[in-house]
């Protein structure tokens, strides 16, 4: 599996504030688009998980905002796999515009089944991801 992703975004209107940045909360959209685009790249699909039993859940999140991205600016998500243990996905965020880092994040992914109940990051998920 590629350890590393970048999706490109255009930034739409209805994700900014009367401001015309992009309001704080879309950030965390923007991940997702990033962490599903990896996975997907790599061959896999949420949506195959979740068919499985296999969901995953975000367990924890550090974030600081940089710098604001606006109406109308190509962004660029740079998604990585920091590290996978038998229970936790990290990955790591980069969010710019022209090189400028708008956004970074660390997350903190767990499996769960279809009860909460905590699992082992599948073995097939861990073998893409090295």
């Amino acid at each position: 599996m590629a350890a590393e992703h970048t999706t490109s975004i255009r930034v739409r209107y209805d994700e900014t504030d009367p401001m015309g940045y992009v309001h704080h909360a879309n950030y965390f959209r923007y991940l997702e688009i990033g962490r599903t685009d990896l996975l997907r790249a790599a061959g896999g699909s949420y949506k195959e998980m979740e068919s499985r039993g296999e969901m995953v859940v975000v367990v924890r999140i550090e974030a600081k905002y940089h710098a604001p991205a606006r109406y109308d600016d190509m962004i660029l998500v740079h998604t990585k796999i920091a590290k996978v243990t038998a229970a936790k996905i990290i990955h790591e965020y980069r969010i710019e515009r022209e090189s400028i880092l708008l956004f970074s994040a660390t997350l903190t992914l767990a499996v769960i089944d279809r009860n909460g109940q905590l699992q082992h990051v599948p073995e097939w998920l861990t073998t893409m991801m090295n």
